[in-house]
């Protein structure tokens, strides 16, 4: 496993993208430590800024050659406004690679990638990976509406088996990711599914990857203050291997996980039989 480092990171790309924006970073060092599902945690508002905490971002692209990451974001709070304003030639702090990708096959596979919103970001370098390892990769990305898609033509670049859905109908097919996501996954005879978006769609992603048995592989969404497994902010609880629950850290442990290991019903709640129970409860 690759260690991460931390960086003065200038910016040397920006561009809007639909609802988002995309930022080009060199980052010396980074890149070439990448595998798809790592995030990089980013410094807002330099030494003297009051926003103390670090902003977590999936890593979109990374560029060796360049020594260049990409991240995707959206402007939800003060942090992400602030680094919206950047301009190419500022510099942010970062550190990265951070918290366990996603596993790769290891051998030619039939995958289908699933994502909400900008929650597509990790999954095209991924998707390229697979095909280059002798597999086949179809997409299925949604969102509320058809602005707030992101990387359709990214998917369409690498495979012909392309799906959308918007809730409100005005791209693609109208609905959830979960409406087509049956029907692609016998047509393409998946062996696996990757999926990144919110909680629900996750859980409900994982729900049918397991009734077509494939393998699902989910990036959760979770705030993360630290970003090192430090605060336990980020805790989920997930069945280890051993049958017994126990919460973990997506920033370590994560963001990547089997679905099936998650416990979504009980995600934000301390669940009575969970490894350590008796003694939080004390608490």
């Amino acid at each position: 496993m690759a260690l991460p480092l931390q960086v003065q990171a200038e910016i040397v790309g920006r561009e809007p993208a639909g609802a988002y924006h995309r930022l080009v970073l060199r980052a010396p060092g980074i890149a070439a430590r990448v595998e798809p599902g790592h995030f990089v945690a980013v410094a807002i508002g330099g030494v003297d800024s009051a926003m103390l905490l670090r902003r977590a971002f999936s890593i979109h692209r990374a560029d060796p050659a360049a020594e260049t990451i990409d991240v995707v974001f959206a402007e939800a709070g003060r942090g992400t406004r602030e680094l919206a304003r950047l301009r190419v030639g500022d510099s942010v702090n970062v550190v990265a690679p951070l918290g366990t990708p996603f596993p790769l096959p290891g051998e030619p596979v039939s995958a289908v990638m699933v994502a909400g919103g900008y929650g597509s970001a990790p999954m095209f370098a991924l998707a390229e990976r697979i095909v280059a390892d002798g597999g086949s990769v179809a997409f299925v990305l949604g969102a509320a509406t058809a602005e707030r898609l992101y990387g359709v033509d990214q998917a369409q670049a690498i495979t012909e088996d392309v799906v959308v859905t918007t809730d409100d109908g005005s791209e693609g097919v109208r609905g959830f990711v979960t409406g087509p996501l049956p029907e692609v996954l016998t047509a393409v005879e998946a062996d696996v599914v990757y999926a990144c978006g919110p909680m629900g769609m996750l859980r409900a992603v994982t729900e049918v990857a397991s009734a077509h048995d494939a393998r699902v592989f989910t990036a959760v969404e979770e705030s993360m203050a630290c970003g090192v497994g430090v605060c336990m902010t980020c805790v989920l609880p997930v069945v280890g291997d051993d049958g017994v629950s126990r919460f973990v850290r997506s920033c370590v442990d994560g963001p990547c996980f089997d679905g099936t290991k998650v416990r979504w019903d009980d995600a934000g709640t301390i669940p009575a039989d969970i490894e350590g129970a008796a003694a939080m409860g004390a608490h």
